[in-house]
C-alpha cells in the first residue's frame, strides 16, 4: 500500500475539476510571478548582440555579462520601476545553467557601494558592498550543482540556489560636476563575465564606448509576465528553481495539473483564464504601496524582508510588481508613501512639505534620499532634471532651527528655497525614501519618516 507521505500531489492520472486547476493556477500565478519575471528577461537579453544601452539610457548585456552606467539613470528607461538617481547602476543577468561568472570589485576607497545578488526567487545569496567590508577582488558566482574546481586568483565563492540570477552594482555619485569625473576611472574597473574568459588578472573596460541599443518605450514598465505565456513557461521555471524546504507538496499540486493539462488539451484555457483573473485581482493591485507591507507612522509603509523573501510569497510578489530588486534591508531600508498626514492621495494638485527635524535626518552610513516617482512608478520628467533630494545634493537650505524641509508641488513657489523643491506630476505620484547601510536606530524601529503635510491647491 502506498504511504500518503510519499505521494507530493494528487495521485498521477486522478480526474480533476476545472475549478480545482483554476484555483491551483490562480494561486500559481502570484507564487511565481517573480520566477517567470526574471525567466523572461533572461530570455530577451539572450537576444542581444553584447553589451549597450538599451534605448541608449538602461545598461544591458547578454546573460553572464555585465554592463556599467557612468552617470545616474534616465527617466526614459522602462525596464525596472523605482530607479534611484543616487547611484551609477550596472546590471548583469545571470544563467548559470553552464560555467560560473566571475565578477570584479575594484578599491572604492571610501567611496560607498553595494552589489545586489539575487537568485531567481529575487532573494540575496551573496554580500558584496561597503558594509561587508568587502575587499577589491575577483569573486565567483556559481550554481549549487557546480562541481568544477575555484580557479586561483579568486577572492570569494557564492553559490545561487536557483539557475537564474542578477547582478546590480550600486556605486554612490555627489550630484556633481567634480564627483561625476572622480567616479569613473573606478566605474571601468567593474565588469563581469564567464569563469572561461577569467586569466587571473583583472579588466578594465572603457564603459563610454559602448552603443546604443534599441529600448522599450511607454509609460509603463516592461510586461515581463504574461498570463497568456504562464502556463507554458511555468514547467521550465519549476525545473530552474528547485522547491525550499516544506514546498515540496506545493511543487506536487502544480506539476499534477500541469500534467493533466497534457491529457485534457481544453484544461489550458481554464488555466490561462485562471492566470488573467489571478493577473487582474491579485497582482495588479500590490503596485500600489498602500497595499502592502508594514504600517508605520503618518501612513508611511516599510518591508522589512526585502531580498529574504523565504516563503513570505505574498511581499515577494508585491515587491517584484511595484519595485522589483530591493536591497537586503540591512543593506537599504525603504521607507513607502502613496499618501499624505491625512491619508488622502499624493497628488500634484496640492503643495506637500516633508520636514526633518534638527539632527533626525535618516541615519545612514551610506546615504540617503527622498525620490519622487509618478503614477506608473518612473521618474517625473522635469526640466530641471531632479527626481530626488538627500546626501547627494550639496546645496540643500536647512531651516534657522536646524531642520531640514523639502518641498513638493508642481512648481517652485516663491519664498521657497528651489535647491529644496522636489518636482510633481500634475496627477497622482509617490514619494519613497531610502536609507543606504542603514544605522540601528533604523533597523530597529526607533527612527521612521516624519509626516507629507499637505498644503492644499498651488492655483
Amino acid at each position: 500500500m502506498v504511504q500518503q507521505a510519499t505521494i507530493p500531489g494528487p495521485v498521477p492520472g486522478t480526474r480533476m475539476s476545472d475549478a480545482y486547476v483554476r484555483e491551483i493556477i490562480r494561486f500559481a500565478f502570484f507564487w511565481a510571478w517573480p520566477m517567470v519575471n526574471m525567466y523572461n528577461r533572461v530570455l530577451t537579453y539572450q537576444q542581444l548582440p553584447g553589451a549597450g544601452l538599451a534605448g541608449g539610457v538602461l545598461p544591458v548585456a547578454p546573460p553572464n555579462h555585465l554592463c556599467m552606467l557612468r552617470d545616474y539613470i534616465e527617466p526614459s528607461e522602462r525596464a525596472v520601476a523605482c530607479p534611484n538617481q543616487d547611484v551609477v547602476y550596472g546590471h548583469m543577468m545571470l544563467d548559470l545553467g553552464g560555467e560560473p561568472v566571475v565578477v570584479q570589485v575594484p578599491d572604492f576607497s571610501d567611496r560607498f557601494w553595494v552589489y545586489q545578488v539575487v537568485d531567481q526567487r529575487t532573494d540575496s545569496f551573496a554580500d558584496l558592498g561597503a558594509m561587508y567590508g568587502t575587499g577589491p577582488g575577483c569573486y565567483l558566482i556559481a550554481h549549487t550543482d557546480w562541481t568544477g574546481e575555484v580557479p586561483d586568483g579568486i577572492a570569494g565563492f557564492f553559490r545561487c540556489p536557483t539557475r537564474i540570477g542578477a547582478v546590480f552594482p550600486r556605486v554612490f555619485m555627489d550630484d556633481t560636476a567634480d564627483d561625476r569625473l572622480a567616479v569613473r576611472s573606478v566605474l571601468n574597473q567593474i565588469t563581469g563575465y564567464p569563469v572561461s574568459e577569467f586569466d587571473g588578472h583583472p579588466k578594465a573596460v572603457d564603459w563610454a564606448d559602448i552603443p546604443s541599443l534599441p529600448g522599450d518605450t511607454g509609460d509603463t514598465e516592461v510586461r515581463w509576465v504574461q498570463p497568456d505565456r504562464f502556463v507554458n513557461q511555468l514547467h521550465t521555471v519549476l525545473d530552474y528553481v528547485p522547491p525550499q524546504p516544506g514546498e515540496e507538496a506545493l511543487y506536487g499540486q502544480i506539476h499534477a495539473v500541469l500534467t493533466a493539462a497534457e491529457s485534457e488539451p481544453r484544461l489550458l484555457e481554464v488555466m490561462t483564464e485562471a492566470a488573467r483573473q489571478s493577473e487582474k485581482e491579485l497582482v495588479i493591485p500590490l503596485f500600489q504601496f498602500r497595499n502592502y507591507g508594514l504600517p508605520l507612522p503618518h501612513n508611511w509603509t516599510h518591508a522589512i524582508n526585502g531580498a529574504q523573501f523565504g516563503t513570505d510569497y505574498f511581499t515577494r510578489t508585491a515587491v517584484a510588481k511595484s519595485n522589483i530588486f530591493v536591497n537586503k534591508r540591512t543593506e537599504t531600508t525603504y521607507f513607502y508613501q502613496d499618501l499624505d498626514a491625512n491619508g488622502d492621495r499624493l497628488n500634484g494638485v496640492n503643495a506637500y512639505s516633508v520636514t526633518f527635524a534638527d539632527k533626525q535626518l535618516p541615519p545612514a552610513r551610506g546615504f540617503w534620499s527622498l525620490t519622487l516617482y509618478n503614477e506608473h512608478h518612473f521618474f517625473h520628467p522635469n526640466g530641471h532634471r531632479r527626481y530626488s533630494l538627500g546626501t547627494k545634493n550639496k546645496t540643500l537650505q536647512y531651516n534657522s532651527d536646524g531642520s531640514l524641509t523639502l518641498q513638493i508641488w508642481g512648481r517652485p513657489l516663491s519664498g521657497h528655497p528651489e535647491s529644496n523643491w522636489l518636482p510633481a506630476p500634475d496627477g497622482d505620484f509617490s514619494l519613497y525614501l531610502r536609507a543606504y547601510w542603514p544605522a540601528a536606530e533604523i533597523l530597529d524601529g526607533r527612527w521612521t519618516p516624519p509626516a507629507v503635510e499637505n498644503h492644499g491647491p498651488t492655483h
